[in-house]
């Protein structure tokens, strides 16, 4: 059975903890076998990269490596980094800010 994180990809993030603390952006992509999710612009490392085409110019980049997903917190519009909660409506499940309760 898959994990279910609270986090999706396109989410507004603040990292909570590690070197990029602080630091906010979208979510990239969830990593959910690994509990990681990548953050944009964040956590970037320097890799080296094989020379693929005659245009592609290899050699050293950065990439954005994955963050464990207990280090980032979603950002909510009124009231910055927060926890989600659930509120059921009707028949749907929407992700609420627990600070003010508004939808995420």
């Amino acid at each position: 059975m898959d994990k279910k994180f609270k986090i999706r990809k396109d989410d507004t993030v603040e990292i909570i903890a590690g070197k990029d603390k602080g630091k906010r952006g979208a979510v990239v992509r969830v990593i959910r076998d690994k509990d990681r999710v990548i953050v944009g612009g964040a956590n970037l490392v320097k890799k080296a990269m094989k020379k693929r085409s005659q245009q592609d110019r290899g050699g050293i980049v950065e990439i954005e490596a994955p963050i464990h997903v207990s280090n980032v917190m979603i950002v909510c519009k009124k009231c910055g980094p927060t926890r989600i909660g659930y509120k059921i409506d009707g028949d749907k499940k929407i992700r609420v800010c627990r600070k003010c309760g508004e939808a995420l």
